[in-house]
C-alpha cells in the first residue's frame, strides 16, 4: 500500500515533473503514428491499414514487458530502475527510426512497448507515496498529465515535423526526449531503495487475485473502444467528412484536450468514488463513441467528438487507484500490469477497428466497435463485483 516516504516527500513537485516528462515521451511515440499513418505506409509501402499492426504491436509490447520487468526488477532500486526503462525507450524509438522495412520496424515498435507499463507503473506509485491517500489518484492524474500533454503538444508537432521531414524525424525527436527525461529523474527524483521482500512469485501473485484480475479485464477491454476510435481517427475524418491531411495534427490536439479533461476531472471523482467512478465512465465512453459513428460524416461534429472520446481517459487514474487497494504487497505488478492492460486494450482496439474496416465497413464504424467494448468492460465490472460479493456473504465489497 502507499505510504508517505521522506525521500520521495522532499521534492514531489519536481519528481512529478521529470516522471510527467518521460509520460510526455512515451505518449508522443505511442499517439504520434495514429498521425503519420499514410506517411509510414507509402515509405514502407504497405497498406494504410497494414500500419495497425505497428500500433498493436507496441501495444503487446506494453503486454509483455510489464509483467515481466515488474517480477524481475521489483527489487531493484526504483530511481535506477525509472532510468534503464528510459534508456531501452530511447534505443527503441531511435532503432523505429532507423529501419527500412515494414516488418522489422513492426518488430523495433514492440521493442520500443516493453518499457513503457513498468515506467507508468514505478512512477504512478512514485508519486502516490507522495501524499495522503485520499489524493493518491490526482498526484498520478498529474504524472499522466504528460501523456496527455503529449496528445495535445507532443503527438501533433511530431506530426508536423514527420509531414515537412519525414516520419523518421518524429521517432528521433522522442528518443532526445527519452534521454532527457533519464537526467531529470537523476536530479530530481530522491532515491528509493528497492523492496527486499520482493521476489517475483510475490509479484506474479498479484495476477491470480480475483479483484486485481476483475480491474485489469475492465482496462484491457473497456479501454479498447477509446483507442478503436482513436487509432483510425484521421483516415476516418479524411474519408467521411473531406479533412484535409493538414488537419490531422489538430485532430490528435482536440483528443488530447479531451484526454486532459479526463484526466483531471476522472482523477477528482475517483478520490470521492473510488468504485463507482469506474462504470460511470464507462457509461459516458460508451456514449461518446456511438457519437463519434453518427457525427463522423461532418467535420464540425466529427472534432467535436473525437474530443469527447478523448475524455475517455478519465477511465486510468480511477483503476490505478483501485489496483492500490486490491493489489496488497504486489504493488509494482499490479500498476505495470495497469498499463499494460491499457495497452492490451490499444493492440484488441486497433485490431478489431482494422478488422471492421477491412471487412467493408465505413471508417466510422469503429465508433461501434468501441461502444461494443465499453459495454464489455462494463459487463467485466459487474461480474467482478458480483464475485466479491459472493466471496465475502453478508459483507460489501472493499472499494
Amino acid at each position: 500500500m502507499s505510504t508517505p516516504s521522506s525521500a520521495v516527500a522532499r521534492h514531489p513537485r519536481l519528481a512529478e515533473l521529470a516522471l510527467a516528462l518521460g509520460g510526455f515521451g512515451i505518449g508522443t511515440s505511442e499517439f504520434v503514428i495514429m498521425g503519420l499513418m499514410e506517411r509510414v505506409a507509402a515509405n514502407l509501402a504497405v497498406a494504410t491499414a497494414d500500419v495497425g499492426y505497428a500500433i498493436s504491436a507496441y501495444a503487446l509490447g506494453v503486454v509483455v514487458g510489464a509483467p515481466l520487468i515488474s517480477a524481475l526488477a521489483a527489487r531493484v532500486p526504483r530511481r535506477a530502475l525509472l532510468i534503464a526503462l528510459m534508456l531501452v525507450f530511447a534505443l527503441g524509438n531511435v532503432a523505429s527510426a532507423l529501419t527500412t522495412a515494414f516488418w522489422p520496424f513492426v518488430a523495433l515498435r514492440f521493442v520500443a512497448g516493453l518499457p513503457h507499463g513498468a515506467f507508468f507503473g514505478v512512477a504512478a506509485l512514485v508519486a502516490a507515496a507522495a501524499v495522503p491517500v485520499d489524493q493518491r489518484a490526482r498526484a498520478i492524474a498529474r504524472v499522466m498529465l504528460g501523456l496527455s500533454a503529449a496528445i495535445v503538444v507532443g503527438a501533433p508537432l511530431a506530426t508536423w515535423a514527420g509531414q515537412w521531414l519525414g516520419w523518421r524525424f518524429a521517432f528521433h525527436a522522442v528518443g532526445a526526449v527519452a534521454l532527457a527525461t533519464m537526467l531529470m529523474i537523476r536530479l530530481c527524483v530522491p532515491a528509493q531503495p528497492g523492496d527486499r521482500a520482493a521476489s517475483p512469485r510475490r509479484e506474479l501473485g498479484a495476477l491470480v487475485s480475483p479483484r486485481v484480475l476483475a480491474t485489469l479485464g475492465v482496462a484491457a477491454i473497456g479501454f479498447g473502444g477509446m483507442f478503436a476510435v482513436f487509432s483510425y481517427v484521421v483516415p476516418t475524418l479524411r474519408a467521411q467528412a473531406g479533412m484535409p491531411e493538414t488537419l490531422g495534427p489538430w485532430v490528435l490536439t482536440l483528443f488530447g484536450l479531451g484526454g486532459i479533461v479526463g484526466n483531471l476531472v476522472g482523477a477528482r471523482l475517483a478520490d470521492r468514488h473510488p468504485v463507482g467512478a469506474i462504470p460511470c465512465i464507462l457509461v459516458w465512453s460508451l456514449l461518446v463513441q456511438l457519437g463519434f459513428y453518427a457525427a463522423a460524416n461532418h467535420l464540425v461534429t466529427g472534432l467535436l467528438f473525437v474530443t469527447l472520446v478523448g475524455t475517455g481517459i478519465a477511465l486510468g487514474p480511477a483503476l490505478q487507484a483501485r489496483l492500490m487497494d486490491v493489489a496488497g504487497e504486489a504493488q509494482t505488478m499490479a500498476a505495470s500490469m495497469n498499463h499494460a492492460a491499457f495497452n492490451g486494450a490499444n493492440a484488441l482496439g486497433a485490431w478489431l477497428g482494422g478488422a471492421t474496416i477491412k471487412a467493408g465497413a465505413a471508417w466510422s464504424a469503429t465508433g461501434l466497435v468501441g461502444a461494443g467494448l465499453a459495454l464489455g468492460g462494463l459487463a467485466v465490472f459487474a461480474l467482478g463485483r458480483r464475485l466479491e460479493r459472493h466471496s465475502s456473504p453478508g459483507a460489501t465489497p472493499a472499494g
